[in-house]
């Protein structure tokens, strides 16, 4: 028998930098995937607000999001990653506090996927970061921005921690429990949408001219932010299988067909009911099947993915433009954005839909069990009914905690927020907007040279000669 030897390509072969553990196809995925959802953050919801608003608002809107984003980055790396993720805990469903931040730590295996755990900060930072601008669109057009410079880290700490930890974390008890959250129809979006509902209303309303007129100051650019969140949501949902497989491009197509299904449905219910297509109402619906296909988008069959998106298109649809039309009750807080209906109601939807349509082959492809995750639709079909309704009771149980958690959490941090600071800014600066609040505006020129009826400052670009003989 001839001793032979085998070696791996140079370029595969495992050294210091490239430990055996480590698929470098996974990893570099993974960072991709992990800069595409930063990227619906920032520029995405930058430029989406900054265009959604009236234009006195724009800059403000804009930079709400954009420091949202740098602080939870810091507050990750220093005590937000071990607290969501960590294997010691604080208590039972909560993580202990510590930093991320030294090379024996970040340059070990993570607890999921085949590569190290700088690469599942990063990944998960930009998820705990887009959580906090989503609920920032409840309360653009009037909240202080100090008082949002407080609520970021505080709201990141005592609600998104917990609900990460108990979802996400192999640890949670509702992991442990079952509950299906493929990329966080729960810890991000119906999180974002209860947690910004309950500011809008510690917070208060716009002015009631703002509320009655609010339109956007460049719709353009509000697509293009639209458009970002839309092919960001490749990664957002493409990189939770943690690997680049099969279940990654499932999810990823998923994704697109229940989002286009979601769009055209609010469409043509917007022409049905209104006699007009609406550029908001298609972002409106693009958003609903997004949030929507989330807990779900690997895990479902194509087909699954089409209904949901005329479910999205549709119920969140109902909620916004009659339920909450009719409300007097829902109409008292000043939701700017409609982050209930388009996150909290959407995402809802998604995770009871996804404990009716998950696949059991596609369940175990992500998450390694066969038939421990079946949903309702295929309990019948198997003859485990039981199993399926269990997990719809799972889903239901989920949404009752998220929705339980935030209420209370975001309460708390905005009632210790009002103590230091003023949650809405005064009745004067609300009437300048972007000037009173930073001294900075979006459009300081316009029209024939003039500058706006409420600048500030005290000199004039000079008007032509031509301007003035007119």
């Amino acid at each position: 028998m001839s001793n032979s030897s085998f070696y791996l390509p140079e370029n595969l072969a495992p050294d210091d930098a490239s430990p055996g553990w480590m698929n470098k196809a996974d990893n570099a995925w993974q960072l991709t995937a992990a800069t595409l959802v930063g990227m619906q953050s920032v520029p995405g919801l930058v430029i989406l607000y900054g265009g959604a608003v009236k234009k006195k608002w724009a800059v403000n809107s804009a930079f709400m999001a954009l420091y949202a984003f740098a602080c939870v980055l810091v507050c990750w790396v220093l005590w937000g990653y071990r607290m969501s993720f960590g294997t010691e805990r604080y208590i039972a469903f909560w993580g202990a506090p510590n930093v991320s931040l030294g090379e024996n730590y970040l340059l070990q295996k993570a607890f999921l996927g085949k590569f190290p755990i700088a690469t599942m900060v990063y990944f998960q930072f930009v998820f705990a970061a887009i959580t906090l601008i989503l609920i920032a669109g409840a309360v653009l057009g009037r909240m202080n921005f100090y008082a949002w410079m407080m609520f970021v880290p505080l709201w990141l700490t005592f609600s998104y921690t917990i609900g990460a930890f108990s979802i996400w974390c192999p640890d949670g008890w509702l992991s442990k429990l079952g509950l299906l959250d493929y990329s966080g129809g729960y810890v991000i979006h119906l999180s974002s949408g209860v947690a910004g509902y309950t500011a809008a209303f510690w917070v208060g309303p716009r002015l009631t001219r703002d509320r009655e007129r609010f339109p956007p100051n460049n719709i353009l650019l509000m697509l293009a932010g639209a458009g970002l969140l839309w092919m960001g949501w490749t990664g957002f949902n493409g990189g939770d299988p943690y690997v680049a497989s099969t279940d990654a491009s499932l999810a990823v197509l998923n994704t697109h067909v229940c989002t286009a299904t979601s769009l055209i449905t609010w469409l043509l219910l917007d022409r049905l009911f209104f006699g007009k297509t609406s550029v908001i109402g298609a972002v409106q619906g693009m958003i609903t099947g997004l949030v929507c296909i989330t807990p779900a988008a690997g895990i479902v069959q194509g087909w699954a993915a089409i209904i949901m998106g005329l479910c999205s298109g549709s119920i969140p649809w109902f909620t916004m433009m009659v339920v909450h039309k009719r409300s007097a009750m829902l109409q008292k807080v000043d939701d700017t954005m409609a982050v209930l209906h388009t996150h909290a109601v959407a995402g809802s939807l998604g995770g009871l839909l996804t404990g009716v349509f998950a696949e059991p082959k596609l369940n175990y492809l992500f998450y390694g069990y066969y038939a421990q995750y079946v949903g309702l639709f295929y309990g019948f079909d198997m003859g485990k009914v039981a199993t399926g309704l269990r997990q719809i009771g799972i889903q239901l149980l989920g949404i009752l905690f998220v929705v339980a958690l935030n209420i209370t959490t975001t309460s708390l941090i905005c009632l210790f927020i009002r103590i230091l600071v003023p949650l809405r800014m005064s009745e004067e600066d609300m009437e300048i907007g972007d000037e009173a609040a930073h001294g900075e505006e979006a459009y300081a020129i316009w029209g024939e040279g003039d500058r706006s009826e409420n600048s500030r400052y005290d000199v004039e670009l000079p008007v032509s000669t031509k301007n003035r003989a007119a």
